[in-house]
């Protein structure tokens, strides 16, 4: 008995400690992925007004909207390496305030050349800020912590698209207001708080627990006991290749980029599909529009926690995104515009909350450096889908004349990542040998 009272006392000052550290951490993490989300996607909101007052069609419109994705991609794991080498507080700090600065400066898009180039600018800029908040949760937390540190983080994304759609229709009345237009208010007025939350997070984000004043030594000490308690040495001189080797890595990243092409395109088009609902003026749209960020928050809230009592990964994998042709499907058929803003709803319940399960199954089968290769590699083929999803979207409307048949895109790019569940399950199963799932403590 004499030697469980000090490991008790240990643990429960370890829990006390990460209490402290998410209560500080925690809201600045969210913060800053929260801006990120409204800066990314208020395009959505400006669509509209961009074709019509600069002559921007669905082509080009789809097409800039996903281009972020490329710079954010290409350079996404040489940034996390920046993170790593000049530390969390600088490069977050960093990436903030560019990426704030390059968003205010789409008020002065000019047509369709000048909207790509500061897209891309935009995507590069921001290019490592997910795995950098992800890095900062294996420095601060214990691995049994970090899922919950994760799901705060998820939300943020989902609050985006929701207060994001509802502020930009609001900013977009604000047209001809000091001889400026109303999408030129929003990017500016929506960019300059990204530049401002920069700045604090450079002098109050500590890079690490032993930075952090607010904590005692003792509580920092136990802090960074428990963070590196999780981490996995890195023996095998290549390892991180491994996991890049693996059919499982590709057919993840896979389901994930069908996914995303459907996923993504809905949230950058919504605004447009609300509109041809015959909505009645652009603070109508936003907050019809919200119902996509609503729909988001809601799967990421409760599919994870269902996820929790399923035995079986790939069949929840399958329902879900089943879940979310299907709603697509319906959204087709059902021509009623108040059916339809359910079903934006509920497409976006599963088309969003499926993301958090997409991680959960492939963390539970990669551990150390192959999980930090594959992890990358998986999320750099998702964000492919992420350009592939709006570029496609705008040539849909270009060909059919309405945005809202888009959602044909979905319903094919569901069904196709649904025929290649059954091949991941089986490759899964096949390298059980090289990834075994990670099991829960006793």
């Amino acid at each position: 008995m004499s030697m469980e009272r000090p490991r008790a006392g240990q643990d429960e000052a370890h829990r006390l400690a990460t209490l402290k550290a998410m209560q500080r951490l925690l809201p600045l993490m969210c913060a800053i992925y929260f801006l990120s989300f409204i800066d990314r996607t208020n395009v959505g909101m400006a669509k509209s007004a961009l074709q019509h007052q600069l002559g921007i069609g669905p082509e080009t419109y789809g097409l800039g909207a996903g281009i972020f994705f490329w710079g954010y991609a290409l350079l996404e794991v040489p940034s996390n390496l920046m993170t790593y080498r000049v530390g969390p507080r600088t490069w977050i700090a960093r990436i903030a305030i560019t990426w704030g600065a390059l968003s205010a400066a789409m008020m002065f898009v000019q047509g369709d050349w000048s909207f790509i180039a500061l897209r891309v600018l935009l995507g590069i800029a921001e290019a490592g800020l997910f795995p950098a908040l992800m890095y900062v949760t294996t420095l601060w937390f214990a691995q049994k912590d970090r899922s919950v540190a994760v799901g705060w983080i998820y939300t943020a994304p989902s609050m985006g698209l929701i207060v994001g759609s509802i502020l930009g229709g609001a900013l977009l009345q604000l047209d001809g207001l000091l001889g400026l237009a109303g999408w030129q208010w929003m990017f500016l007025l929506e960019g300059l708080p990204t530049i401002v939350l920069g700045v604090i997070l450079f002098f109050v984000f500590p890079d690490r627990p032993k930075a952090a004043s607010w904590l005692t030594p003792g509580e920092a000490d136990v802090l960074e006991s428990y963070a590196a308690g999780g981490a996995s040495p890195h023996h095998v001189k290549g390892a991180w290749l491994t996991a890049l080797k693996q059919p499982t890595t590709l057919l993840m990243g896979l389901v994930y980029f069908f996914n995303q092409v459907g996923f993504v395109g809905l949230y950058f088009f919504a605004p447009a599909m609300v509109g041809q609902m015959h909505a009645s003026s652009p603070f109508i749209v936003g907050l019809l529009s919200s119902s996509v960020g609503f729909g988001f928050l809601l799967g990421i809230l409760i599919l994870p926690r269902i996820h929790r009592h399923v035995s079986n990964d790939f069949v929840f994998l399958a329902v879900l995104t089943a879940g979310f042709a299907i709603s697509a499907a319906v959204f087709m058929v059902i021509p009623t515009p108040a059916v339809r803003i359910a079903l934006f709803v509920i497409t976006a319940f599963f088309g969003g909350g499926i993301l958090p399960i997409y991680w959960a199954v492939s963390m539970k089968r990669l551990h150390g450096v192959q999980a930090a290769s594959g992890l990358a590699m998986i999320n750099t083929i998702g964000l492919l889908g992420g350009f592939a999803g709006p570029y496609i979207f705008g040539l849909v409307e270009k060909s059919t004349g309405t945005s809202l048949s888009a959602f044909g895109v979905i319903v094919v790019t569901a069904v196709i990542g649904l025929a290649l569940i059954p091949l991941l399950a089986r490759a899964f199963h096949a390298n059980a040998h090289a990834f075994p799932a990670v099991e829960k403590p006793a």
